[in-house]
């Protein structure tokens, strides 16, 4: 994977968690909008743990 790529895919990993992270505070719990909002969380932190295991193993 090219630097350019990795930074990239990074950064949309960080900002898909970083917006969920901040609708938490938003979204009333109990609800199907929190329910996925987790969900979108959980998925957005496994892809940034993917992407640094990635980048580590390409050094």
């Amino acid at each position: 994977m090219s630097p350019q790529a990795g930074q990239t895919w990074f950064r949309v990993a960080v900002f898909i968690t970083l917006m969920s992270a901040l609708l938490l505070f938003v979204v009333q719990p109990g609800t199907a909008e929190f329910v996925i909002d987790v969900a979108t969380l959980v998925i957005g932190l496994i892809f940034m743990a993917v992407i640094v295991v990635i980048a580590r193993r390409s050094r």
